[in-house]
């Protein structure tokens, strides 16, 4: 009983000290409750989102796994995991990742996005625009996939798909339309 009043306590010190801006005192609360809690996920997964947050991501990487040794079931961490890993260069073991968070989740729009784009550092485009596409099924106002899909085209040397892509885009988001317009050379219409 008194752990669990204990880690209740660290838990509420710790909301309340980064909902003030203080990282570094919610960082310590939190692995006050760790010990605590040790059979959390929930919890390795918060300090390692935290120290991701201050700047620490390579070692928030093996924090994220301690989660995940925990509990494999999350979508959401196996995807986070994969982040710090990308965020790291770390591309192949992020795939591998994203892969796990879409074989729990395949409506994991970020998932898509993030294996994209961890194909398109490692130079597979082609592989990567299908993810993207089902990135903008599933997120079809977000901006994100769709930038990147006009990119991607851009660079396998189709540029009728990307200014496809472009105006589409300029129909809800027509800065990043114009922002591509601008870096791609393409106009949404073609010149006559």
């Amino acid at each position: 009983m008194r752990r669990r009043i204990n880690s209740w306590f660290h838990r509420q010190i710790a909301f309340w000290a980064f909902l003030f801006g203080r990282r570094d005192i919610a960082l310590d609360h939190w692995r006050r409750v760790r010990l605590l809690s040790p059979d959390d996920a929930a919890v390795p997964a918060t300090i390692a989102h935290l120290m991701s947050l201050a700047g620490q991501r390579a070692a928030a990487i093996p924090v994220m796994e301690e989660s995940l040794a925990i509990d494999p079931r999350s979508a959401a961490v196996w995807f986070n995991l994969g982040f710090l890993q990308q965020e790291e260069g770390l591309n192949p073991q992020a795939l591998v990742s994203f892969d796990r968070a879409l074989a729990l989740d395949d409506k994991l729009d970020r998932a898509w996005y993030g294996k994209a784009l961890s194909l398109i550092k490692l130079g597979r485009v082609d592989e990567a625009i299908p993810l993207l596409k089902r990135n903008t099924e599933l997120q079809p106002m977000s901006p994100f996939g769709w930038y990147q899909l006009a990119h991607a085209y851009v660079r396998i040397g189709d540029p009728e798909r990307a200014r496809t892509v472009i105006r589409k885009l300029s129909e809800f988001e027509p800065q990043v339309a114009r922002q591509l317009e601008k870096e791609t050379g393409l106009r949404a219409t073609a010149a006559q």
